[in-house]
């Protein structure tokens, strides 16, 4: 009798830890909207990668990791201009860890429900954009003269973007760092496409950067005319709701 209620007493637990398991992946993505095109994918490998972080990996840890990705990059972009080109797989591996820090710092705080909205929010956005300048120095190294421009140009459409990011926050209070179906990850991938293609065919990145450059340039208008109509929308909401409350008043 009694190990018939042992047993079940354990069934409960780990009925009632897979319950606590479930909903805690559930609330993994409720504080931002992603429409990018492999969220899915991308989702079920953060849910199943916050499981198995040890404990004494903390979100800051994971933050730090995805800046030494950049700093990996920078490596493989600076071993590459010096040495032999195939020093670019270096920089598949940086993104992978970019990615893995980048993704999961807040995610693994939110598992763990010891987010710091704000805090996690300033912290990304500064961390993001130092990964941008690092890579984009790697690639200003790697490309030479007469190409310099796409890295500034890189980096100053990548902070464009960023900044988009923002203020569609501020105007929504709804925050997506997705441009349609391009996102971070999706970048990374084209990025290391590139990288991949440039050691078997030198001048590639050359090409394909100003191709990226484009794309970012087109994306960036897109969405900068989206966030203006945006902002007049909730503009002429917060008017309408202003003379309504002065209507009330003098009644």
């Amino acid at each position: 009798m009694k190990e018939s209620k042992t047993a079940l007493d354990m069934f409960e637990r780990k009925h009632r830890q897979e319950q606590e398991g479930s909903k805690k992946k559930e609330n993994l993505f409720k504080d931002r909207k992603r429409t990018n095109l492999l969220r899915s994918v991308e989702q079920r490998a953060i849910s199943y990668l916050v499981t198995k972080i040890p404990m004494f990996v903390t979100p800051n840890i994971l933050t730090c990791i995805g800046v030494l990705g950049g700093v990996i990059v920078l490596l493989g972009f600076v071993l590459a201009s010096y040495f032999d080109r195939s020093y670019l797989v270096l920089g598949v591996i940086g993104l992978f860890v970019n990615w893995f820090g980048d993704s999961l710092d807040g995610r693994i705080a939110y598992y763990r429900n010891i987010p710091r909205k704000w805090y996690g929010f300033s912290l990304d956005i500064i961390m993001d954009w130092i990964n941008t300048v690092i890579m984009g120095l790697g690639f200003i190294i790697y490309l030479g003269e007469g190409f310099e421009l796409l890295s500034y140009f890189f980096v100053a459409l990548y902070g464009w973007a960023m900044i988009i990011a923002q203020l569609r926050y501020k105007i929504t209070d709804k925050y997506t760092i997705d441009a349609g179906t391009v996102g971070p990850t999706e970048i990374r991938v084209i990025i290391s496409l590139i990288f991949v293609l440039e050691v078997m065919y030198a001048g590639t990145v050359n090409v394909f950067s100003a191709l990226v450059v484009t794309v970012l340039f087109i994306v960036n208008i897109v969405d900068t005319r989206k966030l203006l109509r945006l902002g007049d929308t909730r503009d002429i909401a917060e008017r309408a709701v202003k003379n309504t409350s002065a209507h009330v008043k003098e009644k």
